[in-house]
């Protein structure tokens, strides 16, 4: 998936305009890139635009900050510049735009090393059907 057509699936989800939705997309990846190991970012970043991919850079240090669903929001609303609503229903839509740009497998890695309170955040993964 190309960078513009990422923006509009996130524009879309969100019904933010396009240029903050650009905006919510980068810092909610950069936030990200602070919450997972860099071995999960970079292969995340494998599978993202390079216009995308660049913001998954893993940070300096060791690990990156602690807390929950509540202070990523929060970060990504820093980072954004808009309200913390607004970061919220952004973050929500990069999350299920990356859902849709990226593999299950990856999705799924991403997914396991979020605190557990972003599940409100992440629409369940669909389990594949058993059965032969």
């Amino acid at each position: 998936m190309r960078f513009p057509r990422f923006v509009e699936a996130v524009s879309r989800r969100s019904e933010l305009p396009t240029e903050q939705a650009a905006t919510i997309a980068r810092a909610t990846l950069q936030t990200l890139a602070e919450r997972v190991t860099g071995d999960e970012a970079d292969d995340l970043a494998a599978q993202l635009p390079d216009e995308l991919s660049g913001y998954l850079a893993a940070p300096a240090g060791d690990g990156g900050p602690t807390g929950g669903a509540v202070e990523f929001v929060y970060r990504v609303a820093d980072r954004a510049g808009v309200d913390p609503a607004v970061a919220e229903v952004g973050a929500r839509a990069v999350l299920a735009t990356l859902r849709e740009a990226v593999t299950v497998g990856e999705f799924s890695d991403l997914v396991a090393q979020l605190p557990k309170g972003f599940d409100a955040m992440v629409d369940p993964i669909p389990r594949p059907p058993y059965g032969g």
